[in-house]
């Protein structure tokens, strides 16, 4: 056990735990941040994605020591009321079926759009390769993703 100490959502936690323990146990069980899902555990279908620096990483695979040092952005930590441009896009093409991928497809989308502001369908399509949705809402997915980026360049 070591005490890791992470930014998470802004605030400062410590946490003993195993350094190899992945980010998505530490939130979900240490810190009980549990809008991040497990899915495949191996990284492939992007229910656990997280911003690590602004970037979307898969948090089932990371260990707690590489986010040391890191700005860590969960979905609970990108607006306080629901606001971002994604959320509110994805409530307007009514994109959510089951729910269960959600949070990992909206940060994946978040931080495309940080990214790239104005992004083309096929940039859309790459950069949510590996986020599965077993509902298969990706038309919908993707409609909310041009919403989200019109709404931010307005």
């Amino acid at each position: 056990m070591a005490a890791i100490i992470l930014n998470v959502n802004g605030k400062k936690q410590t946490v003993d735990v195993d350094p190899k323990t992945p980010m998505l146990w530490v939130l979900r069980d240490h810190l009980k941040l549990v809008g991040t899902k497990y899915g495949c555990g191996i990284a492939q279908c992007g229910a656990c994605t997280i911003h690590i620096d602004g970037t979307a990483v898969r948090s089932c695979q990371l260990p707690a020591t590489a986010a040391e040092n890191k700005v860590i952005t969960t979905i609970e930590g990108l607006s306080e009321n629901g606001d971002h441009p994604v959320q509110k896009a994805w409530l307007e093409h009514d994109v959510p079926q089951c729910g269960y991928c959600q949070a990992g497809q909206i940060m994946s989308a978040a931080a495309l759009l940080n990214e790239n502001p104005n992004p083309s369908d096929e940039q859309i399509v790459s950069a949510m390769n590996g986020n599965i949705c077993r509902c298969g809402t990706y038309t919908r997915i993707k409609a909310a993703i041009k919403t989200a980026a019109n709404s931010k360049s307005n």
